[in-house]
């Protein structure tokens, strides 16, 4: 490997790790403040604002854009974009895809059973099962359309679709945790601590990817 590479791949690793501490830092903060119901005023101050803007019309946007995040969703993307990614010979890109997506699902999982908080009673739109920290949708989200748009970026070159895949990607991910408090199914702090715990497990598994790629072109 070359000095330069080398020194490249250097700072991508201080960037990952700084990424990875920052997420589970704030992860942590959420879930220490969940311990010690503290949490109300932040979850009421944003719950009340997004709710307050509640009308049938946005409802069916919502409704829409939370179904993005849903297991359905995913049940069919994620072996699309696998076996796209193999079609076009990409069989390490396809191995970390679908290893940070089923990985961040049973993540998910684990940490919702650690923590048991039951979903909020007010102001339900729709219905949901299970337990609320983190959001599973908040999760999940991050990390499918994070790693696609990181793998997506890696073949393209112009700098504005470049732009265009980062800002659409960030966006609909936004959008999929604001959903889940306007149908109140998610505390806000859900939705923030999935974001967090998502990030982190992106990362290492964008870095992983990155490291297997690497070595196999050294």
């Amino acid at each position: 490997m070359q000095p330069k590479q080398a020194l490249l791949t250097g700072k991508y690793i201080i960037t990952a790790f700084m990424i990875v501490l920052l997420s589970i830092l704030i992860f942590v903060k959420f879930a220490h403040d969940l311990q010690e119901n503290q949490l109300e005023r932040f979850d009421r101050t944003y719950i009340d604002w997004i709710q307050s803007h509640i009308n049938p019309e946005l409802t069916v946007w919502m409704k829409g854009i939370t179904l993005f995040g849903a297991f359905q969703t995913f049940f069919v993307l994620l072996p699309v974009s696998v076996s796209l990614m193999v079609w076009r010979k990409k069989k390490w890109e396809a191995v970390f895809f679908a290893a940070a997506v089923l990985g961040g699902a049973l993540f998910n999982q684990l940490l919702k059973h650690i923590f048991e908080r039951q979903r909020p009673m007010f102001h339900r739109i729709v219905e949901e099962t299970g337990y609320s920290f983190p959001s599973g949708h908040s999760m999940a989200s991050i990390v499918f359309y994070g790693m696609l748009a990181m793998l997506l970026l890696m073949f393209v070159k112009s700098p504005v679709l470049k732009l265009l895949i980062a800002v659409m990607a960030g966006c609909l991910v936004i959008m999929i945790g604001v959903s889940r408090i306007y149908l109140g199914v998610h505390y806000p702090s859900d939705v923030a601590a999935g974001f967090a715990a998502g990030a982190a497990w992106l990362t290492v598994c964008r870095v992983g990817l990155q490291a297997v790629l690497v070595s196999r072109r050294s």
